[in-house]
């Protein structure tokens, strides 16, 4: 699939970066915060759309299990949301895999970690390579006066 090349290559460069210690690096948080975006965008798009467009045309041809209509009326707002995702035949089978809703939470959790280790890593940076912040600057002023 070529579309697992482009987080497989953020993973990859995920990996050598950790043996060679790059991971204090802001590119290292960038690479890890795009392969998490991308898996949770892939994740997510699979498991919305495991029902197909007719989802009782999914659940009797390919799954073989009985789609029950009453229970589908009776939680059909459960079938638009965002998060956990679901797809149910009947009360006893859904057709997005058990994996996927763990999945999702775990890249989405990885996501605004990656997120918030590339803003301190950018933060620890600027600080490092001389750049005045704005509390320097600041304090620099007061202390002229």
């Amino acid at each position: 699939m070529p579309v697992l090349a482009i987080p497989g290559w953020s993973v990859w460069r995920l990996v050598r970066g950790l043996r060679a210690g790059d991971w204090r690096r802001p590119g290292w948080f960038a690479h890890a915060a795009w392969a998490s975006f991308v898996l949770l965008a892939l994740t997510w798009w699979w498991g919305a759309s495991s029902g197909g467009l007719d989802i009782e045309e999914a659940c009797r041809f390919p799954h073989h299990q009985p789609f029950d209509d009453a229970y589908y009326e009776a939680h059909r707002r459960d079938y638009f949301r965002l998060f956990p995702l679901s797809q149910r035949c009947n009360a006893d089978y859904d057709l997005v895999a058990g994996w996927v809703n763990p999945t999702v939470a775990v890249l989405a959790v990885l996501l605004v970690a990656s997120l918030g280790g590339l803003a301190r890593a950018v933060t620890r940076r600027r600080r490092s390579s001389g750049r005045p912040t704005e509390e320097a600057q600041v304090g620099g002023a007061e202390s002229v006066k």
